[in-house]
């Protein structure tokens, strides 16, 4: 497994070794003891959950508030997604900015955030099956979001704003400037 730093502290992606021959593949998609040595990440996830979504479909910019905050280990299992992670940590030399990557059932690459990052995704392909590890379980009443066309965070989702679609929610999120303080830096 190949793990490559990004440009904001604690988000990484990661390249599994794949195994292949005219049979087809096979890779090791998580392995904590591995992950845990060869990221420095000490993470224990609780929860496993899946989406499936069509072309253009833009779920994000998610997260949940501490307590219930969650770290994540995403990855596409069929088609592919422009992932992305914004961190949204307060006094954090990257605070605001982003890291993009695209995902896909051909590459086999996993993006890992760090608690602290909203996250979302844009389906490139004609449908999508996300899934995502989860080391916090999910909390309705901790749910928040940030508007998936901050201009601040200027994400440039490669679709067409007229392609996209969107949850109701998602279309009503605020602005990071908005948002106000949820997360702090170093906490």
């Amino acid at each position: 497994m190949a793990v490559i730093k990004t440009a904001i502290e604690g988000v990484f992606i990661i390249e599994p070794t794949v195994y292949g021959d005219e049979r087809g593949y096979f890779f090791e998609s998580y392995n904590e003891e591995r992950f845990r040595s060869e990221t420095g990440i000490d993470v224990h996830f609780v929860q496993d959950n899946e989406s499936k979504s069509k072309r253009g479909v833009l779920r994000g910019f998610h997260f949940q508030r501490p307590p219930h905050a969650q770290a994540k280990l995403v990855r596409v299992v069929s088609g592919t997604v422009v992932d992305v992670a914004v961190d949204i940590r307060t006094g954090s030399p990257t605070y605001g900015k982003y890291v993009a990557v695209e995902l896909s059932e051909d590459n086999h690459r996993q993006l890992f955030l760090p608690r602290g990052m909203a996250h979302g995704f844009v389906v490139k392909s004609d449908e999508a099956i996300f899934q995502y590890k989860c080391d916090n379980y999910y909390h309705p009443e901790s749910e928040g979001g940030i508007a998936w066309n901050d201009p601040t965070i200027a994400m440039d989702w490669g679709v067409a704003e007229a392609d996209i679609t969107l949850s109701d929610k998602d279309r009503h999120n605020p602005t990071l400037e908005e948002l106000g303080e949820i997360f702090e830096y170093g906490k």
